[in-house]
């Protein structure tokens, strides 16, 4: 489509072999044959040409007599909140505006959207991804659209009994059917979560109301804040331990945690993210370092620093300190273990196949026997490799491991 942004000035033959419905898009493809070109310049193009005096159009779709449309922007509710056009559509408002709106809004935000999040979304819609549930919102109100459901409708009828009524009422009934369609997909907790994760997406930057300094001093009541942080984490965790699984096994099943996932892990973070974004690992990190003794610094990697924390609060460890080094500690422990009773019970290959295991479960949580197909431990002979060093012992000493570090 040869529109805004394009600009052909040797252009001398417009040519529309589709029909341009926009009034504002068919005076834009007209306007690129209007451009003015030096005759030095449009030579290099056209070598027999004098000077464009003029440009022709070829309509062979009937483009030129056709009936436009004024377009409007989708935009009609700039100042309405999402979370408002979400419920109006959800209670049965039937006015355009809104529909185009809401359509607009999810437009802009699926573009901002990261798989996982979309595929939440389309999980509550029922299937429907935000492209369909926004083509659904758009159709609603196209004419285009309406007509053929309608001529679908009106087709039934038999040409005898049919009159302009008739036609109107075929006409509403297909645009009812359509908004209802659009409508339908739209619920509670859909509602919520599309308007929590658009919240997660927004940067609002304010130029006009520039903050300004009006007393600095030291912060007396930094404690009470940070014990006001923990006890809100805390509290959330338990709020939540019967509906998320990882939480459940931390507290209440604690010799499942040798099967706590990488994925289970991402689920407990990605709730907290979407729900209680303040009460990120690295803000109650630190409001356990203002109130208490904390010897690490807060890990780069939040999901190990939120394993650290619910620890921490589970009751699991005393004391805060990043998840790798209590898994380091437990393996050192393990192996002190299984030397104790036989000197030197592990070859060096066999050791470091075991040190690949113990990284392994640093950064996935838990390690299963498919694991032992990929990296790292493919290039040094997968599952076959790790048979032929520890024969029948292999399945028990990878659940031993999964227990012992997770312990």
């Amino acid at each position: 489509m040869i529109a805004t942004g394009t600009d052909v000035k040797p252009l001398e033959v417009l040519l529309f072999m589709r029909d341009v419905r926009s009034i504002n898009y068919f005076e834009q493809m007209k306007g690129r044959g209007t451009r003015t070109i030096p005759a030095d310049k449009l030579k290099l193009v056209t070598k027999t040409a004098d000077a464009k005096t003029h440009f022709v159009i070829v309509d062979a779709v009937g483009a030129t007599k056709s009936k436009k449309t004024d377009s409007r922007p989708l935009e009609r509710q700039p100042t309405i909140p999402l979370k408002d056009l979400l419920q109006a559509v959800t209670m049965g408002v039937q006015e355009e505006d809104v529909y185009l709106s809401l359509a607009n809004r999810l437009i802009r935000l699926e573009k901002q959207l990261t798989d996982a999040e979309k595929e939440k979304i389309q999980e509550l819609a029922k299937g429907k991804s935000l492209k369909q549930m926004t083509r659904e919102l758009i159709e609603a109100f196209d004419a285009d659209v309406i007509a053929d459901k309608a001529n679908a409708i009106i087709a039934q009828i038999p040409v005898d009994e049919r009159t302009p009524a008739k036609e109107a009422e075929a006409r509403a009934e297909a645009q009812e059917a359509l908004m209802r369609t659009a409508s339908l997909t739209f619920n509670g907790k859909l509602n919520d979560h599309i308007d929590n994760v658009r919240k997660q997406h927004d940067q609002i930057i304010d130029h006009i109301n520039l903050d300004e300094v009006t007393k600095a001093e030291w912060d007396t009541e930094s404690v009470d804040k940070a014990k006001a942080l923990i006890n809100d984490f805390s509290e959330y965790l338990k709020a939540n331990k019967d509906e998320i699984q990882a939480l459940s096994i931390f507290y209440d099943q604690p010799y499942n945690r040798r099967n706590i996932t990488f994925k289970m892990i991402k689920e407990v973070m990605d709730k907290l993210k979407l729900e209680k974004p303040q009460l990120a690992p690295v803000h109650v990190w630190n409001a356990y370092a203002g109130i208490e003794e904390v010897k690490s610094d807060c890990p780069k990697d939040e999901l190990t620093a939120l394993v650290s924390l619910i620890r921490k609060v589970c009751g699991i460890d005393e004391e805060l300190k990043p998840f790798d080094k209590t898994i380091d500690e437990n393996f050192k422990r393990w192996i002190f273990a299984q030397n104790a009773g036989q000197h030197n019970r592990f070859s060096t290959e066999q050791m470091e196949w075991l040190r690949m295991i113990k990284d392994h479960i640093v950064s996935s949580y838990h390690i299963e026997l498919d694991d032992l197909d990929y990296n790292p431990f493919d290039s040094k002979g997968g599952r076959g490799k790790m048979y032929q060093l520890f024969g029948n012992e292999m399945d028990s000493i990878i659940n031993e491991l999964n227990e012992a570090l997770a312990a």
